[in-house]
């Protein structure tokens, strides 16, 4: 019969999951500190970079199986789930925004995602998981003079929160020696909130200073696809290649936009006026493709390296109901690896754990003055079984780094700044593995 310990595993997974279905509700859609650059399109948009692993090998693993964790970022990868597996990450980030006048600070944390993965049979496996697709987080302030006012001002405040998350499931299906193909179908969910606010101070004007506030709500849903392929091959004694593509179809993300305009007080923030609904109606945001490549290297025991490349064709965006401003496609590239120096050593632990590393760099869509601008960072993690860990079940504690820089601080011809980006960005992560489906044996 099973045993004890391994039903206790299993409620503890099933109760991991309904916590971190709980908790995703209210996390998904918070972002990681102000980011000016996520006022544009759909946000600051997750390129399916995969989880904690990944983060700490520079967003890489395309095309690297493992049988520790979820492998959602291919869905071919899903085949080498050799146990049932639950993986939940948790995210935290620290960011200097400045210009050219002005820096600012800012931190949070969040839920990352969660993920589960079980074994169908000896050639199929699938997982089920919640992740992030878009965050929108960002506040800034302008203040300018008032044409022909002398001495007159005029504030811009400008905010936006919330983001589209991914609910998907994958299947990984062994099709012949070697080669294995998956299929990922997701649900897109979220709301995204923006506000203009505007308040003008005129010179020897004492009335109550009142602000005019332009809100727009939108909310979003439909569904999405993501196809992957995976091939392995003996090249050495002691050396495996591994292939790995990755594309995810552009498609129509659908929603329902309300914009209204309300009139408050500068100060307490009171509403001086009924709200004036000024549209209501659906539309949608065209997403485009995103084509990956990976191969990767390993010895089939503790180590591995990889190289991934990315290519995403957002001069193809339109924003909602064909509004929002003119992107450039993008590239992005990842090398990063792993090793364990003695994955059995009972006598040393440090020789058991997982040491990770990697850079990348990616292209930004936006093209201020015409220049394009880079998103370059450094990656590190690890990843520490417990001493409890044994044939039937294990747990891995992970930790995964990133710091990078995105953007620039250079002026524009017309005066305006580029903003820059600099944040310290970390994971954690947890991962069960457990042998649900052990057959019965007589005693």
């Amino acid at each position: 019969m099973l045993t004890n310990k391994v039903m206790e595993g299993r409620v503890l997974a099933v109760v991991l999951v309904g916590v971190a279905t709980m908790a995703a509700g209210g996390a998904q859609a918070q972002g990681l500190g102000n980011s000016p650059y996520s006022r544009i399109g759909l946000g600051e948009f997750n390129a399916n970079t995969g989880g904690v692993r990944q983060m700490g090998m520079g967003g890489t693993g395309l095309a690297a199986p493992n049988s520790i964790n979820v492998n959602e970022l291919n869905p071919a990868l899903l085949y080498y789930t050799s146990r049932t597996t639950f993986e939940a990450g948790y995210t935290g980030q620290y960011k200097t925004v400045k210009n050219a006048a002005s820096s600012s600070r800012s931190g949070s944390g969040t839920l990352g995602y969660f993920a589960l993965s079980v074994p169908l049979a000896s050639r199929w496996a699938a997982a089920v998981g919640l992740k992030p697709l878009s965050a929108v987080d960002y506040e800034s302030n302008i203040l300018q003079d008032v044409a022909g006012e002398a001495g007159s001002q005029s504030l811009k405040q400008y905010k936006g929160y919330g983001g589209v998350s991914e609910a998907y499931f994958g299947q990984g299906v062994r099709i012949a020696k070697d080669f294995t193909l998956g299929l990922t179908a997701s649900y897109l969910f979220g709301t995204v909130d923006e506000t203009t606010g505007t308040t003008v101070r005129i010179v020897n004007n004492f009335d109550p200073l009142t602000k005019s506030v332009d809100r727009q709500h939108t909310r979003y849903s439909d569904f999405a696809f993501r196809a992957g392929a995976h091939y392995r091959k003996k090249v050495g004694k002691a050396l495996s290649m591994n292939l790995g593509g990755v594309y995810s179809f552009g498609h129509n993300l659908r929603g329902q936009q309300t914009n209204t305009q309300e009139r408050e007080d500068a100060v307490s923030g009171s509403l001086t006026s009924a709200p004036t609904l000024l549209s209501n109606g659906r539309g949608s945001t065209y997403v485009p493709g995103l084509a990956q490549l990976g191969v990767s290297f390993d010895n089939d025991k503790n180590w591995s390296l990889n190289l991934d490349v990315a290519q995403q064709q957002w001069s193809k965006f339109t924003g909602f109901n064909n509004n929002g401003p003119a992107l450039s496609n993008t590239m992005r590239i990842g090398l990063g690896g792993e090793i364990s120096p003695d994955p059995g050593s009972v006598e040393h632990y440090f020789q058991r754990v997982t040491y990770r590393a990697g850079v990348s760099m990616a292209q930004l869509p936006y093209q201020p003055g015409g220049k394009t601008l880079y998103d370059r960072s450094v990656s590190w993690g690890f990843a520490f079984p417990m001493p409890t860990a044994s044939a039937v079940e294990s747990t891995t504690l992970s930790l995964g780094f990133t710091y990078g820089q995105r953007g620039n601080t250079d002026v524009l011809s017309s005066g305006a700044s580029n903003v820059q980006e600099s944040y310290i960005r970390g994971q954690l992560g947890v991962t069960l593995n457990n042998r649900w489906f052990i057959k019965r044996r007589l005693q």
